[in-house]
């Protein structure tokens, strides 16, 4: 099995590793503009040999784009012009409405299958892949009826079995509403707070002597590449607006009971609070 992983970064370095690990690729062909991620891919082991776009296509099976999703919608499309039908084109993008409505159209669509590994770090780039980083967490595939069936199944073999993943379908518009609320309110709950305690504290000697493990637990995502999340951001905007007012209501709602005291009431909020261990925990 050939793969060619389009972008070295942390998921599809890190895929790299996994599909060579499990036996799952026989050759992995790294495809990336940045030089630098080129060479250092060679370097750590992630790919073996790099290619352009066109050179690495054309020998392979599967085709993984592991791009900012703002370089999907282009990108992806020129990719299924290069494909014969029994190869195979995947993104592992964070949002998937705006993606998959770019290659609705395209002869090739039912070529094409959308992913989304439920996985990552805060890191970024070719020396962020680590192995192990996909066992056991979950794998969302999207749309999956618009695709080959035949092709569906390899690629949920290689979540499987290359990636040790579990398996969920949703539709993308789910897709892009479930995400927003476990996904990237994260994010940007956490940006948020970092830009905060970074314009109030001005003695960073304060905040690193200070900070326990809740904090940078809490601040942790704020360490993630802006390049990344912004994409992320505006593509599932109106989803993440809902979710914002969501935690903004009860934010005030918080500082309310406060104000006024009610601490006994604020105890029944973080009470209820508590039940998501019992949802994580499953």
């Amino acid at each position: 099995m050939k793969i060619t992983v389009v972008g070295l970064g942390l998921i599809g370095g890190s895929m790299a590793l996994s599909l060579q690990e499990n036996s799952f690729a026989d050759t992995i062909i790294g495809v990336d503009n940045n030089l630098h991620h080129s060479t250092k891919a060679i370097q750590l082991g992630l790919v073996d040999s790099i290619m352009s776009l066109e050179e690495a296509v054309a020998i392979s099976d599967i085709i993984i784009v592991a791009t900012p999703v703002n370089t999907l919608t282009s990108i992806l499309p020129q990719i299924l012009d290069l494909i014969t039908d029994n190869q195979v084109v995947i993104e592992v993008g964070s949002t998937k409405k705006p993606v998959i409505d770019a290659v609705t159209n395209h002869p090739k669509r039912q070529n094409f299958v959308a992913t989304h590994p439920m996985a990552g770090t805060e890191f970024s780039g070719p020396e962020a892949a680590i192995r192990h980083l996909f066992d056991g967490k979950n794998c969302v595939l999207c749309d999956v009826e618009a695709s080959n069936p035949a092709l569906v199944a390899l690629v949920k073999k290689m979540y499987e079995e290359g990636l040790k993943m579990r398996i969920t379908y949703l539709d993308s518009t789910a897709h892009d509403v479930h995400t927003a609320y476990i996904s990237h309110i994260s994010h940007i709950c956490s940006f948020a707070l970092a830009s905060t305690v970074l314009a109030k504290e001005k003695d960073e000697e304060s905040i690193f002597n200070l900070a326990s493990s809740g904090f940078e637990s809490t601040v942790r995502l704020a360490k993630s590449n802006p390049e990344t999340w912004i994409p992320i951001f505006q593509q599932n905007q109106d989803n993440i607006i809902d979710v914002l007012d969501e935690y903004i209501t009860t934010l005030l709602k918080f500082k309310g009971l406060m104000i006024s005291d009610n601490y006994d009431k604020f105890k029944e909020y973080l009470t209820q609070a508590n039940d998501i261990k019992r949802i994580l925990n499953k």
